[in-house]
């Protein structure tokens, strides 16, 4: 089975929240020190991201995003300017995309991304239904 930060999030002080309860400031703080990044690129997406829905971010989004961050910087940075078609899931995971088929992508997972990618070219957060 995946080992899924979704169930065990790198933030223990997330674990039994509601997954629709908004993200406090501490809580927020953490997250957002480990989305830091090794490369600019990546960096300057996600403070984008963090400027432009911070303030709206849930617990659900938090667990997700915790999950992301696990790729590296370059799988990351592909992702982010739509580069690879390899699962989402496959790569956070370092799994072959061959022996990925049988598992489904988490659509909070999906939803990070989506405002990931919308705060990096200009659209407007209006455009993604969730946040």
């Amino acid at each position: 089975m995946l080992d899924s930060l979704l169930d065990h999030p790198s933030d223990a002080k997330l674990l039994g929240l509601p997954g629709d309860e908004l993200l406090g400031e501490a809580g927020f703080n953490r997250l957002r020190w480990r989305c830091r990044r090794g490369l600019l690129e990546n960096d300057l997406i996600i403070e984008k991201f963090f400027k432009s829905h911070g303030h709206r971010l849930t617990v659900a989004n938090a667990r997700a995003l915790y999950e992301i961050m696990r790729l590296t910087d370059n799988d990351l940075l592909d992702i982010l300017l739509n580069r690879v078609s390899t699962p989402i899931e496959a790569l956070i995971h370092n799994i072959k995309d061959s022996d990925f088929r049988a598992t489904k992508e988490k659509p909070e997972i999906l939803e990070v991304l989506a405002l990931l990618k919308g705060s990096d070219n200009g659209e407007n957060s209006t455009s993604v239904k969730k946040i």
